[in-house]
């Protein structure tokens, strides 16, 4: 039992290598990778960087804006890079009633 062991053991290490042999002669003519998954990877993270900056932007504003303007609402940046339609509905900016 343990010579077939052996035996099957060193077909299957034997046609591994053989394997490996074909395939690195193989490997230089196949298609390269997709860059998609980096590309999109990039995108989200500069998104992210970006919406990250504004948000901080927004919060040190509004911590300084009291010490120059007390008792006047913050008021909000328009966004720099977004030409659509812009409007938003907070409290201090409804027409009074």
């Amino acid at each position: 039992m343990s010579t077939y062991l052996w035996r099957k053991y060193s077909e299957h290490v034997y046609s591994k290598w053989e394997k490996t042999l074909v395939w690195d002669m193989i490997d230089p003519y196949r298609r390269p990778k997709s860059f998609k998954p980096l590309v999109m990877i990039y995108v989200a993270a500069f998104y992210t960087g970006v919406i990250g900056s504004s948000i901080t932007e927004q919060l040190y504003k509004e911590k300084y804006w009291e010490e120059e303007h007390p008792g006047e609402a913050v008021p909000l940046m328009r966004p720099k890079f977004y030409y659509g339609p812009w409007k938003v509905h907070r409290e201090d900016h409804m027409p009074k009633q």
